[in-house]
């Protein structure tokens, strides 16, 4: 799946919120921090990890391949 973001780098638990994936940032902070996210193929427990265009991030099945929106 494809996720837009308007501005790079995003943060990795805004990436899960926005796509609704978790119900708040909290929870997706806490699911990162269990090892439960992976950023490229690695685990990935630190929550303000810069996410930029052309990272894949792995929660819970979903893949989604982080792109630049332009407007």
């Amino acid at each position: 799946m494809l996720v837009g973001i308007r501005e790079a780098p995003v943060e990795l638990y805004k990436i899960l919120k926005m796509e609704n994936l978790v119900a708040s940032g909290g929870e997706a902070k806490f699911m990162i921090a269990d090892g439960l996210v992976t950023v490229n193929g690695e685990i990935e427990t630190r929550k303000r990890k810069k996410i930029f265009p052309g990272d894949v991030v792995e929660f819970d099945g979903n893949k989604l391949q982080v792109i630049l929106e332009e407007g």
